[in-house]
């Protein structure tokens, strides 16, 4: 068993599971009506959905949907800057909030054949691919932290959770891995 996150990947107990912890990315929360978010769409690359609980891609950046005026939104670092730049630009007259909490949580994904079985350990949802489809994104709670948990495919989660919980959500994920 795995658990050092200064590494990229960790195995959990069970090796049909792998954990990842995943690059830093930039991350911005986007509050605005739905003008702010066709306008976003055009930096974006993609119109953040207003449809509850799903999350939409581009090419480099994705929008997660988190309540009925607000998306996280997530991308590389390297166009950082020049993503914000280019919000605000294209935001200027429209009133919204965009703030960078890029310091403040981690992306973690977790792929494997049993992967909503593992965090059905500790989150309270119904993580079966009927009720939670791939595309679905949610915030949640996993043990007693703060998620944003987004299923990507049938077998893979993208979690994104304050960075000081990082080590512990890893930590129950191996937990419940080891406990079958």
């Amino acid at each position: 068993m795995t658990r050092v996150l200064e590494r990229r990947t960790v195995e959990v107990a069970d090796p049909g599971h792998v954990v990842t912890l995943l690059a830093p990315a930039a991350r911005f929360v986007l509050r605005g009506d739905a003008a702010v978010m066709q306008a976003a769409g055009a930096i974006i690359g993609a119109v953040p959905s207003a449809v509850a609980c799903r999350a939409v891609s581009g090419q480099e950046w994705s929008a997660l949907w988190q309540g009925p005026d607000e998306q996280l939104l997530l991308g590389p670092v390297k166009w950082q800057a020049g993503f914000e730049a280019a919000l605000e630009t294209a935001l200027r007259e429209l009133p919204h909030s965009l703030v960078d909490i890029s310091h403040r949580q981690v992306g973690i994904e977790l792929a494997g054949p049993q992967a909503a079985t593992l965090l059905n350990a500790a989150c309270p949802l119904d993580l079966d691919l009927a009720a939670f489809p791939v595309g679905m994104v949610t915030r949640t709670v996993f043990a007693k932290a703060e998620i944003t948990l987004w299923r990507k495919s049938p077998e893979h989660f993208h979690i994104e959770v304050w960075r000081s919980y990082a080590d512990y959500l890893i930590t129950l994920l191996n937990v419940a891995a080891e406990s079958g």
